[in-house]
């Protein structure tokens, strides 16, 4: 007796059309074509995950660098003297400082300055 794979294929089927859901032309309707665009999709997100990561470190740097630069000090004096005075903040957080919470962000660059 011959195997019956319908309800197996439509299976697979169904869940590659549903992520292939917001693409175009024929990559929603084929399920081969689908898949392939899927992969490829993934493979895009997987790499862009890190890529985002990167390119926010960058933005926090610039916008560090930015407000530093109105006290005199450049991003590479500043990192330094926070290791040396124990400071811990991480660029995320140093960021917003600089750019949400400018009167805390210079009682920071102050303490660098009495220590």
């Amino acid at each position: 007796m011959r195997t019956k794979r319908s309800v197996t294929a439509r299976k697979r089927h169904k869940k590659v059309l549903k992520a292939t859901k917001g693409m175009q032309k024929i990559h929603r309707s084929s399920y081969r074509l689908g898949k392939q665009a899927l992969i490829k999709a993934l493979r895009y997100a997987y790499r862009d995950r890190r890529t985002r990561k990167r390119s926010m470190r960058q933005l926090w740097i610039i916008r560090i660098n930015a407000a530093c630069r109105q006290y005199n000090l450049t991003y590479s004096q500043l990192i330094p003297q926070l290791e040396k005075t124990k400071i811990e903040l991480d660029r995320k957080s140093l960021a917003y400082l600089a750019t949400q919470e400018q009167q805390a962000f210079e009682t920071v660059i102050k303490n660098l300055d009495n220590i």
